[in-house]
């Protein structure tokens, strides 16, 4: 059960994602997080409000509307944190893509926020099989591979910001350490956003997800407020459309992974779910029609053996 779970939520995730991205080509970053953020929170408070309705909450599942969670302070913390470590960590991720290599960033972050959460787990006690090691670095080389996006067309330096090299590359060398500090914190933030959300959920699902999601909520506008930006001159010609599903997806993908790591083990899930980025490169294939290099491709082939590694 954990495998099916941490799957759904890593193709939720990765869907997410990509109408993400579609949405942060037609507007700023920061506009486009103010939408995303507020509607994942609405979806998932509306649906634990419906779930603490006796004739729902046997359709949703026994703890999914649970309300327990405001009888546990700790949860709340843990809960608030998550969010606000998400949303730092989508800062960090889009503002690196902005200001360094995104083939230095995107595999440092996806990185990053694996190991982390794995080894807090396999601190705690977690112990894993032979065949789960490796799977696991099987899936971890497959994340690294599948996060390397095709070099730029249109200059020598291969989709680097610009003004990142000169005659003697040191300005390569100073945008490369740029990118691996931006892809550090972003990944921190996502770890640290999977290890939140995982002590939250032992109080429930739906409610830890609600009050992440809130938090996150109140991040993303007060980054808006300083910035003066303004979410809804953007929302017209379906960006608003793009940038709410994809909040209202990436909250159910918080439920699924909640879920996952109540159903097995904890390191198990994060690496599976972690496998999201090889969902945002087929749907960029399938629907924007981009080419995958063949260092993509070899790593969707990797991530798949890995997961039958961690499934035996």
């Amino acid at each position: 059960m954990v495998t099916i779970l941490a799957l759904a939520a890593a193709v939720l995730y990765g869907t997410a994602d990509f109408l993400g991205g579609v949405a942060s080509r037609r507007a700023s970053v920061f506009a486009v997080l103010a939408m995303t953020v507020p509607a994942g929170a609405v979806v998932v408070v509306a649906v634990a409000l419906l779930g603490q309705a006796p004739w729902l909450g046997g359709l949703l599942g026994h703890g999914l509307g649970s309300s327990t969670l405001f009888g546990n302070w700790g949860a709340v913390g843990w809960a608030a944190a998550s969010g606000v470590c998400g949303s730092s960590g989508l800062i960090a991720f889009y503002a690196g893509f902005a200001a360094a290599p995104i083939s230095v960033v995107a595999p440092v972050a996806a990185l990053v926020s694996t190991v982390l959460p794995v080894g807090v787990a396999i601190s705690g006690g977690e112990r894993l099989t032979a065949s789960m090691v490796a799977g696991g670095l099987i899936c971890l080389a497959a994340i690294v591979m599948v996060s390397m996006p095709p070099a730029r067309r249109g200059g020598p330096d291969g989709g680097r910001p610009r003004g990142s090299q000169d005659g003697d590359g040191r300005h390569d060398t100073a945008s490369r350490l740029r990118g691996l500090g931006y892809g550090v914190a972003a990944g921190a933030g996502f770890g640290l956003f999977f290890l939140c959300l995982k002590n939250a959920g032992q109080s429930g699902v739906l409610w830890p997800v609600a009050v992440s999601r809130t938090a996150g909520t109140m991040v993303a506008f007060g980054i808006a407020l300083a910035t003066r930006t303004r979410p809804w001159r953007h929302a017209g010609g379906g960006t608003g459309v793009i940038a709410l599903v994809s909040g209202a997806i990436d909250a159910a993908a918080n439920v699924c992974y909640v879920l996952a790591t109540r159903a097995g083990l904890f390191g198990l899930a994060v690496v599976i779910t972690s496998l999201y980025p090889g969902m945002t490169v087929l749907l960029a294939r399938w629907l924007l029609g981009e080419q995958m290099r063949w260092l993509q491709r070899a790593g969707l082939l990797l991530a798949a053996i890995g997961i039958v590694l961690l499934t035996r």
